[in-house]
């Protein structure tokens, strides 16, 4: 930025230059003799050594186009180094930024839409930079140094040239607020379209297996339309500020030959002067074709900045409440009177238990009754409202985020990889993870057979969400992705609901190695999860209404004894009296 404020004067200094030493030119031509419109500068135009007028003239012309290309070029190059340099930071700021929101945010804020935040309005940010901001300052100073010089030549000419840019100032006053509205319309149509292909593409097997395609092609068109009727209106505007600027050029070029032309039959200026203040004229009006051109590219660019900035302006993650660090890594866990909601009715209320180190214990009850949501409390991806819960006997709000987690392993039962390879996937949530490690984690969770089939072994290609693998090959590539990670809480989030019975075995097998000696909090849906663990806590509606063994809570014949009637007895082929 700086070398291009730097040049803007050297740039306007050696363009004001040609048109006085044409001027002179053609009074050498008319009189015979080289005057300028500026006099003082007659001498500086005096031929050395015995040239001829004109050529050292043309001599100095040629010179000052040279000199003004390099600074052109120059002005140009610094300008849009300053336009990339600045979205590449822009854009690393603005995602890291969405990297620490919280998931409130993510709950209600389409991905189409941060994609476009994160890439067309972006773009729209460069041309900012490299069109916009300091081309704008260069022009805005090219028109009052021009303004300056057409008073200097002669201030009658002036003072009629000038009639008409306050009419123009307020055309482009009035325009201003169109043009800024349109674009602001297509940069939210655009976000919807994007926002709207993210979806259906994601979900292209529903929209074929519902017979969908018609009528989300002619949702789609609607969306189309309504984004290019947004841009036609964008175009009428910034079509009618640059026709207004073109005839109040056109218009004012008019007047000065007409007046210029009396002036000129009085004897009262010379040829020269009235060519070059025609010239001036033309260059002051240039930078406000320019600005109606730039203006519009302005408006689009503050239209995405608006978007980008209010991006911006999401609070992220709170921050821990004190920087203390756990005093052992026993992985105990403890919730105190835990109230929580995502906004409307509390989703567990009041909650309170105790996980002592490396014991099993699985939450069951309805869908919609907190199970999952006492998880992500526990690994902090939502902050409670009420209560407390501890980690070791540490708040786990008086610890950052990343000393929990690294404490934490969370296997989905949705799970997500990512575009890369087995081993980038595996180790996506480990340290440093050496091939002894890789491979003792692959083989207990019986992934090794899975990397030995493939010819490529752990380099082998993951498609975007591994959809190139079995459900079941995915859930078994999570728990090695947990054990690698060395976690001492291992939260399961109903990780084997998803998987055929002849790879359940694998993965029970898996299970039981990952769960070895480290704290797990299970959400179970099948009866092999949890049969086994040291303690069952049955929620209902946010509430915790029973706990204790498998035993002991089908003796009570309570929520779980029904719970059991109705999912899992049939899978072991047998009732319950």
């Amino acid at each position: 930025m700086f070398v291009s404020l730097v040049l803007i004067p050297l740039r306007g200094l050696l363009e004001v230059a040609p048109p006085l030493i044409i001027g002179a030119a053609l009074n050498y031509i008319v009189q015979g003799e080289v005057t300028s419109a500026i006099p003082g500068l007659d001498r500086w135009l005096d031929p050395p050594f015995g040239l001829p007028p004109l050529g050292w003239l043309f001599v100095i012309v040629l010179t000052l186009a040279g000199l003004l290309l390099t600074i052109e070029w120059l002005r140009s190059a610094s300008m849009i180094v300053l336009g990339q340099k600045t979205v590449r930071d822009v854009r690393r700021a603005l995602f890291d930024h969405v990297q620490r929101l919280p998931m409130r945010f993510f709950d209600r804020y389409p991905v189409g839409r941060l994609v476009t935040r994160l890439t067309n309005d972006l773009e729209h940010l460069t041309e900012m930079f490299s069109m916009g901001v300091v081309a704008l300052v260069a022009d805005v100073a090219v028109m009052v140094f021009y303004t300056y010089m057409i008073f200097t030549v002669d201030s009658r000419l002036a003072i009629r040239g000038m009639l008409l840019v306050p009419i123009l100032a307020v055309v482009a006053l009035i325009f201003r607020y169109k043009v800024r509205q349109a674009y602001r319309e297509v940069r939210v149509k655009i976000a919807r379209i994007n926002s709207h292909l993210q979806e259906n593409i994601s979900g292209m097997k529903v929209v074929q297996l519902f017979a969908r395609e018609v009528r989300n092609l002619r949702e789609f068109e609607r969306m189309n339309a309504s984004h290019r009727d947004s841009w036609f209106k964008s175009i009428k505007y910034d079509a009618l500020l640059f026709s207004s600027v073109d005839l109040a050029t056109n218009l004012t070029r008019a007047l000065i030959f007409w007046y210029g032309a009396r002036l000129l039959g009085a004897g009262e200026i010379s040829l020269g002067t009235v060519f070059v203040f025609t010239d001036y004229m033309t260059r002051f009006f240039r930078p406000l074709m320019d600005l109606s051109a730039k203006y519009s590219v302005m408006q689009s660019s503050m239209a995405s900045a608006e978007r980008v900035f209010e991006l911006f302006d999401e609070v992220p993650e709170s921050p821990s409440r004190s920087a203390v660090a756990f005093p052992s890594r026993l992985g105990e866990v403890e919730f105190e009177n835990v109230t929580f909601s995502y906004g409307g009715e509390s989703v567990l209320k009041n909650v309170s238990f105790r996980v002592g180190a490396g014991e099993r214990v699985a939450f069951v009850g309805h869908t919609g009754s907190g199970k999952t949501t006492t998880l992500k409390l526990l690994a902090r991806l939502y902050e409670i409202q009420e209560g407390a819960i501890l980690v070791d006997g540490v708040d786990i709000r008086n610890v950052t985020r990343k000393q929990l987690r690294k404490r934490i392993a969370f296997v989905l039962q949705d799970v997500f990889l990512f575009d890369g390879d087995l081993r980038y996937n595996i180790e996506l949530g480990g340290e440093n993870v050496t091939q002894a490690e890789l491979d003792a984690a692959a083989e207990v969770t019986h992934v090794r057979p899975l990397v030995d089939r493939l010819e490529a072994g752990y380099s082998h290609p993951v498609s975007e969400r591994g959809v190139n693998f079995s459900t079941g090959e995915r859930q078994l590539l999570s728990f090695a992705r947990a054990l690698v990670r060395k976690p001492d809480i291992l939260l399961l989030d109903e990780a084997t609901s998803s998987v055929d019975t002849e790879t359940e075995a694998l993965v029970q097998d898996a299970l039981h190695h990952l769960m070895a000696d480290k704290t797990s909090i299970v959400v179970a849906h099948r009866l092999s999860t949890i049969k086994d663990v040291d303690r069952i806590y049955v929620m209902h509606q946010g509430e915790i209404c029973e706990r204790g063994r498998h035993e002991e809570l089908l003796a009570q014949r309570g929520l779980y004894w029904r719970l059991y009637q109705l999912q899992y007895a049939d899978q072991e082929g047998r009732s319950v009296a």
